[in-house]
């Protein structure tokens, strides 16, 4: 059970990839395949939503992919084969259940131990998206992925990044999208957007990654 957790806070920590794949350090799990990125599974292919141009980086485990550019780019998904243990614990459950199960025992635990103070800022289960997904706003004091960036302002009081996440099922596989918030990391002295303008940018972009994903045949998957 450890391993779903461990798997995702590896999203979390980036080194270069993508365009430097001739160093063995540097080398994906998956494959891209022209401007796709195919998942080590073959359970599903994703058009990646950063260029190399502008400092685009594609990296990798054997179960989540992230994505990351030089400006506001941050975006992770993580994609688990569900075991006898978490198919017993769905059906259980049920789905909306097992979603919020999930959720808290590996994404948002994974955040707590990372970041002191995370906390879900609020969630919602919406049945329309991909027969019945969890869309969860959490705030993570210290936990922005742009601290590096030229425009971010550091000061004595820890920085609580947003992030929006998306957890659904498809053919045994449970997925979760992941996307930093970066106006509010980037736009510090400016930034004036109100909880529910955030949660709409951010189920915005969720919804738009998702799109950009092409699930494949579970005969390719077994491939």
């Amino acid at each position: 059970m450890s391993s779903f957790r461990l798997l995702f806070l590896a999203s979390l920590t980036l080194v270069p990839g993508w365009v430097a794949t001739t160093h063995a350090q540097t080398r994906l799990a998956g494959r891209v395949e022209g401007t796709h990125y195919v998942s080590p599974s073959g359970a599903y292919k994703i058009s990646i939503p950063v260029l190399p141009e502008l400092g685009g980086k594609v990296v990798d485990t054997p179960d989540v992919v992230t994505f990351e550019d030089d400006f506001n780019v941050h975006a992770s998904l993580a994609c688990f084969k569900m075991d006898a243990t978490q198919r017993w614990e769905h059906e259980t459950r049920g789905r909306r259940d097992y979603l919020v199960w999930f959720f808290t025992n590996f994404v948002q635990a994974d955040f707590q131990g990372r970041f002191a103070g995370a906390k879900v800022e609020s969630a919602k289960y919406i049945p329309a998206i991909e027969e019945g997904a969890l869309l969860c706003y959490n705030l993570l004091p210290g936990g922005t992925m742009f601290a590096d960036r030229p425009s971010f302002s550091a000061t004595e009081e820890i920085f609580v990044a947003k992030r929006g996440n998306l957890l659904f099922m498809r053919e045994g596989f449970v997925y979760v999208l992941s996307i930093e918030l970066a106006e509010r990391a980037l736009e510090r002295r400016s930034y004036d957007k109100t909880v529910a303008e955030e949660d709409e940018i951010l189920r915005k972009r969720l919804l738009e990654l998702l799109g950009r994903i092409t699930f494949l045949p579970q005969t390719a998957a077994a491939k």
